[in-house]
């Protein structure tokens, strides 16, 4: 079973999951998004192997019995992300409410369902958001957002629920996934490429890992099905670090036109950042470049995704440059 089926990264997963001789419940929040997975997949030949559920809102109240019934492996996706614009008056409570209490609800529900395998898609902000060190598996863990700390709540308490049980475990740390169709701060990043705008970026000496979603999918089917990952933790990237500039120049070559890059003191961009904030309370709408995606876009994360490549005899299908050329080509 694969929950939050309609969402970005289970729109790459179910068709791979599927090409790999799986059955797979899709499990979905409500009737619309039951039905545009139906639709989505009604032309595929393997659409007899895909039965999607309804479940409701994920939390510590969602009933999963009955969709867990003939379940042998859980793929757990779903989870409140990290919202620009969080509108919800206790932002923090509703990340705890649905990626900690869901997570545990739903692993309390598997053992009991003798579920046998149980693979958590949890995020490299569990361990922090922002790093001038290398992250490893044995790094510790520091997050310092309300969503990373309920990411790695959620991993605690899916390792204390499974002890003991005959459930196995494996949990996986993305760095930030990006490919076709998904929104968030690389199509941002795209979007001000191909305004052809120069962007003041050109003195930044970052160093950041990523994840093209078609590596994630890969890494989870991986996580599924070999005996090696059983009860480990593993950062997943691409293997290639890249620096905003570099990150920009790569983007702009899959696009066919010029990097405007300027060398702007990152003084003066962290200033930036705060007009952006400012202009956001003013018009009740996004800015391009506010306080967040300037401090992402100068900071560092990146990580050593050795120890998967090495457990697991494990290779990234796409390199960084394929998954931007396929990811660009989209937009």
């Amino acid at each position: 079973m694969v929950t939050g089926a309609s969402g970005f990264v289970a729109r790459h997963l179910i068709p791979l999951l599927l090409e790999r001789g799986w059955h797979v419940k899709a499990a979905v929040r409500n009737q619309q998004t039951f039905d545009v997975l139906q639709l989505r997949f009604s032309e595929s030949a393997l659409r007899a192997n895909m039965t999607p559920v309804v479940v409701g809102e994920v939390d510590g109240k969602t009933e999963w019995q009955r969709s867990l019934e003939g379940v042998a492996a859980v793929v757990h996706l779903a989870a409140r992300a990290h919202i620009l614009h969080d509108k919800s008056p206790d932002p923090e409570r509703e990340f705890f409410r649905v990626n900690v209490e869901g997570t545990g609800n739903l692993a309390e529900q598997s053992i009991r369902s003798g579920v046998k395998r149980f693979v958590f898609i949890s995020s490299i902000g569990a361990m922090t958001s922002l790093s001038d060190e290398v992250l490893d598996e044995d790094s510790p863990c520091r997050p310092n957002t309300p969503y990373g700390c309920s990411k790695l709540k959620a991993e605690r308490l899916l390792v204390e629920l499974a002890q003991g049980s005959t459930m196995a475990w494996t949990i996986l740390r993305p760095t930030l996934v990006y490919g076709p169709g998904n929104p968030g701060n690389m199509e941002r990043l795209i979007r001000l490429v191909k305004s052809g705008f120069p962007l003041p970026f050109g003195g930044v000496r970052n160093r950041r890992s990523f994840l093209f979603v078609g590596n994630l999918v890969d890494a989870i089917v991986a996580g599924l099905e070999r005996l090696n990952a059983v009860n480990r933790v593993f950062l997943v990237s691409d293997g290639e670090d890249l620096s905003t500039p570099d990150l920009i120049r790569r983007i702009a070559e899959h696009m066919n036109c010029p990097a405007r890059l300027l060398p702007v003191p990152s003084n003066l961009l962290k200033m930036g950042g705060w007009l952006g904030d400012f202009m956001e309370r003013i018009a009740l709408k996004p800015f391009v470049l506010n306080g967040g995606v300037i401090e992402r876009l100068l900071g560092s994360l990146a990580v050593d995704s050795r120890c998967i490549r090495t457990s697991l005899n494990w290779f990234s299908p796409f390199t960084v440059d394929e998954g931007l050329s396929l990811t660009v080509g989209q937009k």
